[in-house]
């Protein structure tokens, strides 16, 4: 059953025994979740001066991020989070440390990417454990939802600050700085959240589904669709990352591109906050394909605007969609994520999402340049309303996969 949250649902939630220092915590470990790979690829590019080299490097981190949500979460459903965490902590500093090396002593372009890779593999997701908490914390209900609204709020608050400090770091006298400053935050938010009792005494019971095959949770078919929705949300917001900024650069203001992203995370917020308090549609099998459909038909709106300003205003309005679908995404691991697979679960989403990102950056990249920005933002909404549409059709995995008490078992 789908619950809506009031306000006062987040407050219970955020102050819930328990669950204050994770929080805070978590909020330091995840504020340079959109920074660190940015300034990594602003960094390489100052230095090298090279876009091309700067670009792979980036696509090694993404690809690093990719397998390590899904490894990282496989290992704290079996483990618990604390242990994984601290590990991976200790390595994404040794690699951190590494990559800077090697990007200021010149080392060839294949060790960068490597390093890069193994940047991304090694980023604590915290994301997923704080996710996971939740289930342990809060019973099923409307404080419960709020949880997972605010999880998919705050992210959205970490994808407007994060690149916007990358962007005033790189202007420091040492192009490194927004690296080292992202990567401190992460390694000190990770440390302090694995430490806290509520994670750290948590240990595991009981059969973990679902975990004897390579894909884990996504052999269950709800889990497919789930995986489904995330990669068309991912594959959309690619489209329009790499459109929004060239649309500003042809306009002649090319800073204004990053701005105008922003605002499409505003908007985002702000409605997500009220989405979280009377979602719909109400039943999430319906949810998944109704959301995407419609984020799809809005992203339509953006090839109509020939000045910036309205198409900062055509972002507002098409920004109403982003965190619903975020939180429905998170909501939904609920009824298909098999006993004991939360976190690698929701490690799966953030793949999906991440892959379907590469996707469409990389396809609008090549629209843009040689068709024209529209096309980019009308192939947006094209590929949407496909994915949709196949998560429509699979709508009954999700309405059918009853998994049992996850709660008690993660």
């Amino acid at each position: 059953m789908s619950h809506s949250a009031r306000l006062s649902d987040y407050r219970t939630a955020l102050t819930a025994p328990g669950a204050r220092g994770p929080v805070l915590a978590s909020l330091v470990g995840r504020l340079p979740i959109a920074m660190v790979g940015l300034s990594l690829l602003l960094y390489v590019q100052r230095t090298t001066g090279s876009f091309a080299v700067a670009g792979l490097v980036s696509a090694g981190t993404l690809v690093g991020v990719a397998i390590g949500s899904v490894a990282q979460g496989r290992l704290m459903d079996r483990v618990g989070p604390s242990r994984p965490l601290l590990s991976v902590v200790g390595l994404f500093a040794v690699f951190v440390t590494l990559g800077i090396v090697a990007v200021e002593s010149g080392a060839p372009t294949p060790l960068l990417i490597l390093l890069g890779l193994l940047i991304g593999l090694t980023e604590p997701m915290i994301g997923s454990a704080s996710r996971a908490m939740w289930t342990r914390l809060l019973p099923p209900g409307p404080a419960r939802t709020a949880a997972y609204s605010y999880e998919a709020i705050s992210m959205e608050v970490f994808f407007i600050v994060g690149p916007a400090l990358s962007g005033v770091l790189v202007a420091a006298p040492w192009a490194g700085t927004g690296v080292v400053i992202g990567a401190a935050f992460m390694i000190i938010g990770g440390i302090a959240f694995a430490l806290m009792p509520t994670i750290r005494e948590h240990r595991p019971t009981g059969t973990t589904r679902g975990g004897g095959s390579l894909l884990g949770p996504l052999s269950s078919p709800g889990m497919k669709t789930v995986a489904i929705a995330a990669f068309g949300f991912g594959v959309t917001i690619g489209f329009v990352e790499v459109a929004v900024p060239a649309a500003a650069t042809n306009a002649g203001h090319a800073p204004v591109g990053g701005l105008l992203l922003g605002l499409w995370s505003v908007s985002s917020v702000i409605f997500g906050v009220y989405y979280g308090t009377r979602p719909w549609p109400r039943p999430m099998h319906l949810r998944l394909p109704v959301l995407l459909a419609g984020f799809a038909v809005l992203l339509a709106l953006l090839a109509i605007p020939t000045s910036l300003f309205g198409l900062a205003i055509a972002l507002l309005v098409v920004g109403t969609l982003v965190t619903p679908q975020a939180t429905a995404h998170s909501a939904a691991l609920e009824t298909v994520a098999p006993p004991g697979t939360i976190t690698e679960a929701f490690g799966w989403v953030i793949t999906s999402v991440t892959l379907g990102l590469a996707l469409g950056q990389s396809l609008s990249g090549q629209l843009v340049e040689h068709v024209g920005v529209w096309s980019s933002y009308l192939a947006a909404s094209a590929a949407g309303l496909l994915i949709a549409l196949v998560v429509y059709l699979r709508r009954n995995t999700v309405k059918a996969t009853t998994p049992g008490p996850v709660a008690a078992l993660v």
